[in-house]
């Protein structure tokens, strides 16, 4: 079997895919950063106290994100199997499973901040800035959910382009509000941090309404209703959501276990070491968004194509992804560490924290070539191939008896900060030898669509 599919299809939707789904989650990137850089000048306690706070927005996300990917995978493959009814029935159950996480919450939060924050650290004084932030920033959960369930709805049915231009209004009004809020113009008191959350709050709801608006008033794929998505549901479809959901939900609370092990293990470390993460990450999270976007559109062709029913298209599919993101990852970890420099130089922080930083840097240039490789091929193609359970089973092994356990140590025995940090991140590393063998067994495609359409009535 050639290394590259001759099928220039795949290329073709792999790009056309790709391209707004990457855009999409920089322009969101974009909107984070500007939250990070502004805030970045009052200082490292007010910067650790936002960093800390969207620790929280990150759990949600990947709660949310579990919902999202169950959804995707089910409904991609309907899609593929031509099936429209069953789809809308699909991100109907999706989009009201995540409503509900968002709103719970939402209410934890707003009622017990500070007890929130002192799980992830025990400084008082990044503590009292994150409980500013999340006042606000807590009440934009619900808007969150709605609008990362109904920008996945439209990916299934291959309009990835939707996502974009959504992101792009969110980024422009968050950035001009954060000017407005956080330092007090146009007739309005500097809030500092709070400002900031309030930005955030307003962005999403601004955010919500217009992918609602889309949804229900523009698309012509879908074409679904407000009355749809509160009450289509079907008990078959609904079983199968959470048979083969329920491993995703199941992985991603590991990896919510593992952001807030992260946090807390990093939080009990200096000032200097938590600000120099929460810079690290944001270049990571940077760097990463278009491999994970080029992953996110393989596993919509993934989903696609194992609908169909053609497995021995996809079986070349998997060859080449394999490939494409090998040679992503020399790329990416050669951008990183050209970068890292001018990079770290746009944050105003003290230089115990940006020696930190480069230290960090360096560890993320050698885990993102494992990343690059076995996260996003795992995701986009066993993953979305039907095998939800495997990657559940791996991420679980290597969270709770490698990586968190190591961290802890090294922590205990008062290593550096950057030898925590190899910890944290020695997975990615080791996680490549499971998944080439895994990958090219090719045991993971399961079609998961119901042929009898009766049987979803």
């Amino acid at each position: 079997m050639a290394l590259f599919t001759k099928d220039r299809s795949f290329y073709r939707d792999m790009i056309r895919l790709a391209i707004p789904i990457s855009l999409q989650s920089l322009i969101t990137f974009l909107v984070n950063f500007a939250d990070n850089l502004m805030i970045g000048s009052l200082g490292d306690y007010a910067i650790s106290g936002v960093y800390m706070g969207n620790q929280i927005q990150t759990v949600l996300q990947l709660f949310v994100g579990a919902i999202d990917a169950a959804m995707l995978i089910m409904a991609a493959q309907y899609w593929g199997n031509k099936d429209v009814l069953s789809v809308k029935k699909i991100a109907a159950v999706g989009l009201r499973l995540a409503v509900v996480v968002g709103l719970i919450l939402t209410v934890f939060v707003r009622l017990f901040p500070a007890f929130t924050l002192s799980l992830l650290t025990p400084d008082t004084k990044v503590i009292q800035e994150g409980v500013s932030y999340l006042n606000y920033v807590a009440l934009s959960y619900i808007f969150f959910c709605i609008s990362q369930l109904l920008v996945s709805s439209m990916r299934a049915v291959e309009n990835a382009k939707v996502g974009m231009y959504i992101a792009l209004v969110t980024l422009c009004t968050n950035v001009f509000l954060n000017w407005v809020l956080i330092f007090g113009h146009l007739g309005f008191p500097a809030m500092g941090v709070a400002g900031a959350g309030l930005a955030t709050l307003i962005s999403r709801i601004i955010e919500a309404l217009a992918i609602l608006l889309y949804v229900t008033r523009v698309d012509q794929k879908l074409k679904m209703t407000i009355k749809e998505m509160l009450t289509l549901s079907d008990r078959l479809l609904v079983k199968d959501f959470f048979k083969y959901g329920l491993p995703v939900v199941g992985g991603n609370m590991i990896w919510a276990v593992n952001m807030l092990a992260n946090s807390a293990i990093m939080g009990r470390l200096s000032a200097e070491a938590i600000t120099a993460a929460s810079t690290t990450n944001m270049l990571d999270n940077l760097i990463t968004l278009w491999v994970f976007g080029l992953s996110a559109a393989v596993g919509i062709i993934t989903g696609k194509t194992v609908g169909a029913g053609q497995f021995e298209k996809m079986k070349e599919y998997a060859k080449t992804t394999q490939i494409i993101f090998l040679l992503v990852g020399v790329v990416s970890s050669g951008i990183i560490f050209l970068i890292k420099d001018p990079f770290l130089s746009l944050y105003d922080i003290s230089d115990g924290a940006r020696a930190v930083g480069r230290q960090f840097m360096t560890v993320l240039i050698i885990s993102n070539l494992g990343r690059s490789y076995q996260a996003t091929c795992l995701g986009g193609l066993v993953k979305a191939g039907g095998d939800t359970s495997f990657v559940f089973k791996n991420d679980t092994i290597f969270v709770l008896f490698v990586v968190i356990p190591s961290a802890v140590i090294a922590s205990m025995l008062n290593a550096p900060a950057w030898v925590v940090f190899s910890c944290l991140k020695c997975d990615q590393i080791l996680k490549c030898f499971v998944a080439v063998v895994k990958i090219n067994s090719f045991n993971w495609m399961k079609k998961l669509v119901r042929e009898n359409k009766e049987e979803t009535a």
